[in-house]
């Protein structure tokens, strides 16, 4: 803090005196502003009290458990604040008021509270890089910084910190307690495929990279397996009218300025083109339909040319009325429906020109038997 600042000296007596003008401190962190005051004899003060905007700082109720009023023997006023937010930089001012006739006094110009975050900026060589933990504003007292890799301290006092390789570890700094947001290169990345599964053959694909990081990701590129040369640089990368040439496994590299990360391979999948299930079911449809109405007519033909549906004619031969009684009926094939079964039959009779042949028999017992005439007397 700076010394003891005179504001305010006015005529006969009346003053407020701060200890500083202004203050600059960290967001989380707690503050106390001090003052006192003087006035004539012969007044009695009645009410003290810290403001901003004519407003007394313990009737808001954005304040409400945060903000303390104290006063010791000395005349010297004391306005704690807690838990300090950004939005409680202001300008404080100090007035009181006595009983005389109301009359009242304020501190003006007041001192000025500057409430700030810690915040690591990141600055990179093609050798280095170095981390400066900043403010908006230049912390009041000289605080001590402390640096921290991976939860360890590697160095204190200084604003900044240097190290000479690309690195997955996280940094971070603090000063009185308070933690800056870590800054670190790329972790968790990843890709998603859009639409996911097998990819149809004609069709299109996007590849999206994600990844965590702070400084968030300033570089995205994409690469796919076994093929040195990239393929696209971007956040997302698309395939359209995709071939069976681009089935294969795709990764991204991200990249900040404090290391870069590769994802896990995604595997692309290529099908060939499929016919839509409307188009199956008509051609399906259409074959049936065609069977339906092929089959009789193949049938029908089958039949006209003799084929083995047919079944085989037959025609009866009758005996010649004037032929010999004993003579026996044969069947005769027709000739254009036999098989070869019947080939080896010989000896159909025909009776225009076959003549049964004569056998040479021995008389016969039974001929010689004659009944002897019956004596009609």
């Amino acid at each position: 803090m700076s010394n003891c600042v005179s504001v305010v000296l006015g005529q006969d007596g009346w003053s407020v005196t701060y200890t500083t003008q202004s203050i600059c401190t960290l967001k989380g962190s707690s503050v106390d502003l001090f003052c006192s005051y003087t006035y004539p004899s012969g007044y009695t003060v009645t009410t003290t009290f810290w403001f901003t905007k004519i407003v007394n700082l313990r009737d808001d109720p954005d304040n409400k458990g945060r903000v303390t009023y104290r006063r010791d023997r000395m005349n010297v006023h004391t306005l704690r604040i807690t838990d300090l937010r950004e939005s409680d930089s202001a300008e404080y001012k100090f007035r009181f008021i006595t009983g005389q006739t109301g009359e009242k006094y304020t501190g003006d110009p007041g001192v000025t509270l500057s409430v700030t975050d810690l915040q690591v900026k990141v600055t990179t060589t093609w050798w280095s890089t170095t981390l400066t933990c900043s403010t908006t504003c230049t912390l009041t007292g000289n605080p001590t910084y402390t640096w921290y890799r991976n939860s360890k301290i590697v160095q204190e006092f200084s604003p900044s910190y240097t190290f000479y390789f690309k690195t997955e570890d996280s940094f971070y700094c603090a000063v009185k307690g308070i933690n800056s947001p870590a800054v670190y290169g790329p972790k968790n990345t990843s890709v998603s495929v859009s639409p996911s599964g097998e990819i149809v053959e004609g069709s299109s694909v996007t590849l999206t990279c994600s990844s965590d990081a702070n400084p968030p990701v300033d570089k995205y590129t994409w690469y796919k397996k076994n093929v040195t040369s990239p393929k696209a640089s971007g956040q997302s990368y698309s395939i359209t009218n995709i071939i069976s040439e681009d089935r294969g496994e795709y990764y991204c590299e991200a990249q900040n300025t404090i290391a870069s990360k590769n994802s896990v391979a995604q595997m692309i999948i290529v099908a060939g083109k499929q016919t839509s299930v409307l188009t199956a079911a008509v051609g399906i449809t259409v074959f049936i339909l065609v069977l339906i109405l092929f089959l009789p007519c193949f049938m029908w033909f089958r039949r006209s040319t003799g084929g083995s549906d047919v079944t085989a004619d037959t025609q009866s031969v009758h005996p010649d009325p004037n032929s010999d009684s004993n003579m026996d009926m044969y069947t005769a094939l027709n000739m254009k429906t036999r098989s070869p079964e019947y080939d080896t039959l010989a000896n159909v009779r025909d009776s225009s020109s076959d003549t049964v042949p004569q056998i040479d028999a021995e008389p016969s017992d039974y001929e010689n038997c004659r009944e002897p005439p019956y004596n009609l007397d």
